[in-house]
């Protein structure tokens, strides 16, 4: 069974960076689409960024030139790291993984079978 952990959420200032890290077992890792979504209180899951298996990188518009996905193969990792924080990047945030994204629906939750528990971050202004 695919397990995803998620770590590194915290509260931090608004300007500040992060670096969320997401464990995967139990996964040919380098043949997996991994994704970060995330959700805030009231709102749906929204798409934040991706990595194809080929390293090929997608990103919502609000968070480009801000955020950065990037994968370690020999870690089974993956990793967001958020720079120029705002309020407005407050949410849970959720690593996801499937093998069979097509690149049409890379930014649809639902194109992804496997997920974390989630990590909060909060952004003070």
């Amino acid at each position: 069974q695919v397990q995803l952990v998620e770590s590194g959420g915290e509260l931090v200032q608004a300007g500040g960076s992060l670096r969320l890290s997401c464990a995967a077992s139990n996964v040919a890792f380098s043949r997996y689409t991994m994704g970060w979504f995330r959700q805030a209180p009231g709102l749906e899951r929204e798409f934040v960024a991706a990595i194809r298996y080929n390293g090929y990188t997608y990103y919502r518009d609000s968070v480009k030139g801000r955020f950065t996905i990037s994968r370690d193969s020999a870690k089974n990792t993956v990793y967001l790291q958020m720079n120029g924080l705002n309020p407005e990047d407050t949410a849970v945030y959720y690593c996801a993984a499937d093998r069979g994204v097509i690149l049409s629906s890379i930014r649809n939750p639902n194109s992804y079978d496997h997920w974390g528990q989630g990590t909060q971050v909060t952004v003070s202004s």
